[in-house]
């Protein structure tokens, strides 16, 4: 009986769908995802032993260390947020939730003021970012 050689079969793992793979991955990640801009104010956050992270599409308020006001980056006076915060939940599709980003200088009467003018424009969940929330 004589053996016959077979021919070697060469088997090769082809990548390439793979890496086609990773990069539509890769776009789909990029365009789902959401980035929160902050504003690029020094602030130095109080911090909460009982602190959560905050949703990204609240309201952002600013109060700097100089008790300056800011709404989504535009500078307010402290009278000016009740409407402003009114504004945005009359045309915010959900949640009315708002967040007060406070350096840890700010006089608590002022965070206060601010706090309140957003409860009082109807906001349902006002909160106070520490250095935990920090992202």
């Amino acid at each position: 009986m004589k053996l016959r050689a077979r021919p070697e079969q060469k088997s090769d793992i082809d990548i390439s769908p793979l890496i086609d793979m990773v990069f539509i991955l890769l776009i789909f990640f990029m365009v789902s995802t959401t980035f929160v801009k902050d504003m690029k104010i020094d602030i130095e956050r109080p911090g909460a032993g009982s602190a959560e992270r905050a949703s990204s599409k609240a309201l952002r308020v600013n109060i700097d260390s100089s008790a300056n006001v800011y709404i989504d980056g535009n500078p307010v006076r402290p009278w000016m947020v009740q409407s402003r915060v009114r504004d945005y939940l009359d045309s915010a599709a959900g949640g009315g939730q708002v967040l007060v980003i406070t350096d840890r200088r700010v006089p608590a009467d002022r965070l206060i003021e601010v706090v309140d003018q957003c409860r009082l424009a109807g906001a349902a969940d006002v909160g106070v970012a520490t250095e935990k929330e920090a992202g």
